[in-house]
């Protein structure tokens, strides 16, 4: 039997113990709120550390976390039994400009690929924040700036290189363990550790985008009206209005720092003349801020202001079926501008379009959005009395918005440990594929899924 001595020597990478010099900053989620205490963690260099890891553990009675930047660590839960499987060292990123495809290593960020397919004219479906590990993100769905017209990221994974929990290294793809393919696609990491991803690229290089914003006070006047823009606009147009409650840090640009907001962010992939139009009747509310202008892709992270940098924060999220004036009344109740609440952002993303369930053949576990809205919301945390505090007023905008709550929840933005995947025939499907390639549930992932037994 390989003990976890052995294990370090063998790697290409490196094995942290709880005694190891540098062994907080190895265990350290992007989540700074969140306290990971694994058994142990492996900074992976290779696929085959990737094998020896999966392998040494299985034979220790272990688990495996396979972790490449911990964006939403919080429903991982205890790791007391678990390699935390660390694949940020894993960055590589190929681009096949002709076929229009990206492969890229566990580890990759999506500015990464952002960066490398802007230089051949082309751009993946990142989410809001480009220092978002490309692999977890795509496995979790994938909901970017052009989610309306494309549909979810996964559904445009071309193959997976996969570990399964017997060691063995598999390329995964429609013809090849076609069930484990349709479980990874949007069924979340359980499934074996993820070592390379290979998807389609889309020929955007400009988009007219940017944020309209005015003074908190004016939020249901500028929501209001956001929702009945929305119901208008092309598929070609991907929007969210947004509660914002920004901190006085140095981080915060001068002009917002400290003060409150109701915001609409928009991307539209028309030419500035049709955006333009299409915007007047926002812009007719005389928003104090408009920064909405011709975009490069590569500049379009930074339209949501995420945290650039590992940030102690805690959210949550659930979908809307709709959203009717009783529901903007309600979600203000809680999280307008009479509330004093510790949420920095409250934000609800536009969906419809591409991302309607049906719209897509062929598709993963989840291939589309049963809900008009995607409401996320987040609080800064530095020490547990905020995380708390952020819990009660996650817990309050939940409530407020009970009566018109979707049946489906999106994975990534579900940051505390939810119920199973939303439909039973899915869950139970994924519970038969998880048997079949890993019935000891040796692979831990942040929304788990046990074996059928």
């Amino acid at each position: 039997m390989i003990d976890l001595d052995e294990l370090g020597k063998a790697l290409d990478g490196v094995l942290l113990r709880p005694s190891s010099p540098g062994w907080d900053t190895a265990r350290a989620a992007w989540q700074l709120a969140v306290d990971q205490r694994p058994f142990a963690v492996v900074q992976a260099a290779s696929v085959r550390d990737v094998v020896t890891t999966v392998e040494t553990a299985a034979r220790l009675g272990l688990r495996v976390a396979p972790q490449a930047t911990g964006h939403n660590a919080a429903p991982l839960g205890p790791l007391d039994r678990t390699i935390l499987l660390r694949t940020s060292a894993m960055r590589g990123v190929e681009i096949d400009a002709e076929r229009r495809v990206a492969r890229v290593e566990a580890g990759a960020l999506w500015a990464d690929v952002t960066a490398a397919a802007a230089l051949h004219g082309l751009t993946g479906l990142a989410g809001s924040a480009p220092d978002v590990g490309v692999v977890g993100y795509t496995l979790g769905g994938g909901l970017s700036w052009f989610a309306r017209l494309h549909g979810l990221a996964a559904n445009h994974v071309l193959s997976a290189d996969i570990v399964t929990a017997d060691g063995e290294p598999r390329t995964i793809d429609a013809e090849r363990d076609a069930p484990l393919f349709w479980a990874v696609r949007g069924g979340g990491g359980g499934f074996g550790v993820v070592t390379a991803l290979e998807f389609r690229l889309f020929p955007i290089t400009q988009v007219h985008a940017g944020m309209l914003l005015w003074p908190i006070e004016r939020a249901a006047e500028v929501l209001g009206a956001w929702w009945q823009w929305a119901g208008s606009v092309p598929e070609t147009v991907t929007s969210l209005g947004r509660l914002l409650r920004l901190p006085p840090i140095p981080q915060i640009p001068e002009p917002l720092r400290g003060r409150s907001f109701v915001a609409v962010e928009a991307a539209c992939l028309l030419d500035p003349a049709a955006a333009d139009l299409l915007l007047a009747p926002l812009r007719a509310l005389a928003p104090e801020m408009d920064t909405v202008r011709p975009t490069p892709i590569t500049e379009l992270g930074a339209l949501h202001m995420d945290p650039q940098e590992p940030t102690p924060v805690t959210g949550d999220g659930l979908q809307l079926a709709g959203f009717p004036p009783a529901a903007l009344e309600a979600l203000l109740s809680v999280a307008g501008p009479r509330a004093d609440i510790p949420l920095l952002t409250v934000e609800l993303r536009h969906l419809g379009g591409a991302l309607t369930p049906g719209r897509t053949t062929g598709g993963g576990a989840v291939s589309g959005m049963d809900a008009q809205i995607a409401v996320f919301s987040a609080g800064i945390t530095p020490d547990a009395d905020a995380v708390a505090a952020v819990h009660v007023s996650l817990d309050e905008v939940r409530a407020a918005l009970g009566p018109w709550k979707a049946e489906t929840a999106y994975r990534n933005f579900t940051e505390r440990s939810g119920p199973r995947f939303d439909r039973l025939e899915t869950h139970i499907r994924l519970q038969r594929i998880k048997a079949a390639y890993d019935p000891a549930d040796v692979i831990h992932a942040n929304h788990p899924v046990t074996p059928a037994g």
